[in-house]
């Protein structure tokens, strides 16, 4: 992952990505995803993170996906939905991944977003702010002291969401943000941010996917 320390500096649009934007195929959405600002209402305050590694998710031809060979489910339903529709799903039976839908009604491909740095300052405060309950709970479960502020780990501030687990704690995105309309919702959508040059997109495996065969290899990770 390159340095993107500098990238959220500056002025960005805060105009809305409509729907659009998402009624496109999963792969020309998540490179366009990049450099884009997700944004949620946390019981802190607003979050704002830009978006710097998605992976896409084709349907039911990809067998990567969850709806590969057509499995339409209480879980994937929301990938059938309107492009902009949020899916976020449990992996572990406890660590939330948040994806975006796309295309029309009825086809589920959907972008599944790996990974943003803070689009300021204040969302920076607010993602260590959930980062660092998340690590204290399980600490009090262990019997250990609480960090504070002052003595979190550095792993916390230098790796606050570059992971999909790790950005939905970062973000405060859990399974009740499943299945919303992020064209229409006014506390859980995506605008636009810095403008991201072709050459800046890298492409790689996705992650995760073994079982997936030959789809394993394609190269429909993107990252800055």
């Amino acid at each position: 992952m390159a340095d993107m320390s500098g990238y959220a500096a500056g002025e960005m649009t805060k105009e809305r990505l409509k729907r659009e934007f998402f009624a496109r195929d999963g792969l020309t959405v998540a490179k366009e995803l990049l450099g884009k600002i997700l944004v949620h209402e946390t019981g802190l305050g607003i979050v704002r993170g830009v978006i710097t590694e998605v992976e896409s998710y084709m349907g039911e031809t990809d067998k990567g996906s969850h709806t590969y060979g057509g499995r339409r489910t209480e879980r994937t339903e929301p990938m059938y939905h309107a492009g902009g529709t949020s899916y976020v799903y449990l992996i572990y039976g406890m660590y939330s991944c948040m994806n975006i839908a796309v295309m029309r009604e009825g086809i589920p491909q959907a972008v599944l977003l790996r990974s943003v740095i803070p689009a300021d300052e204040e969302s920076g405060r607010i993602m260590l702010s959930l980062r660092l309950e998340e690590q204290n709970r399980r600490r009090i479960k262990q019997q250990k002291a609480p960090y504070t502020m002052d003595d979190c780990p550095k792993s916390l501030t230098k790796a606050l969401a570059d992971g999909p687990g790790k950005l939905c704690i970062a973000m405060g995105i859990t399974r009740a943000d499943n299945n919303v309309d992020m064209v229409e919702s006014g506390k859980f959508y995506v605008t636009e941010g810095r403008a991201v040059k072709p050459s800046q997109i890298k492409a790689g495996k996705r992650i995760g996917i073994d079982y997936a065969e030959e789809a394993a290899d394609y190269l429909w990770r993107f990252y800055l």
